[in-house]
């Protein structure tokens, strides 16, 4: 089997395609990249906000039992 390019510097050119084709590749990655970090950033976003609103749900919650039994009037025995 024959390499087609004589060395790795003309392999890089590629007969003076090279900046054109290195470039598709880059962009390809930065697409592929892209299209995996963007739904695990929003997934982590979306956990921590939901995680927040609990917490502040359960906060609400506590407060309001709080609130009913110090309102509980006092009732001889």
């Amino acid at each position: 089997m024959e390499f087609q390019f004589e060395n790795f510097s003309s392999f890089l050119a590629m007969n003076g395609h090279g900046p054109y084709v290195w470039a598709a590749y880059g962009v390809a990655l930065l697409v592929l990249v892209a299209l995996v970090a963007v739904p695990v950033l929003r997934q982590k976003k979306l956990r921590q906000e939901f995680d927040r609103q609990l917490r502040q749900e359960e906060a609400r919650r506590r407060t309001a039992k709080q609130r009913e039994v110090q309102q509980e009037p006092v009732t001889p025995a």
